[in-house]
């Protein structure tokens, strides 16, 4: 079993920046791909940003050149830096570590761009 809990959220204004955390109560490596989703009001949750234990990224097309997906190994932590916010990017930010047999999802964090 994995437990995530996540940190990072808050309000800013359109142009700045976030830094979200997820941290995973166990090792990283034994997690086949560790993700943020993200979920609007009245929208589906939507991939944001994946990265695997091999090291290879994914991101969706609205936030490339903006947003960063990395992980530390050592603290089992997995980050998602966020730059140049735009207000369509204000949802509720979902950690996602996917095993090979179950998904685990963190409670989730509010993102906020707005003046």
């Amino acid at each position: 079993q994995v437990q995530l809990v996540e940190s990072g959220g808050g309000s800013v204004q359109p142009g700045g920046s976030l830094r979200l955390s997820c941290a995973a109560s166990r090792n990283i490596l034994s997690i086949n791909a560790m993700g943020w989703y993200r979920q609007a009001p009245g929208k589906q949750r939507e991939l944001v940003a994946a990265i695997t234990s091999g090291g290879s990224t994914d991101y969706a097309d609205s936030v490339k050149g903006r947003f960063t997906i990395s992980r530390d190994n050592v603290k089992n932590t997995v980050y998602l830096q966020m730059n140049t916010l735009k207000p369509e990017d204000t949802a509720v930010y979902y950690c996602n570590a996917a095993t090979r047999l179950v998904t685990y999802w963190g409670q989730g964090t509010q993102v906020t761009v707005s003046s």
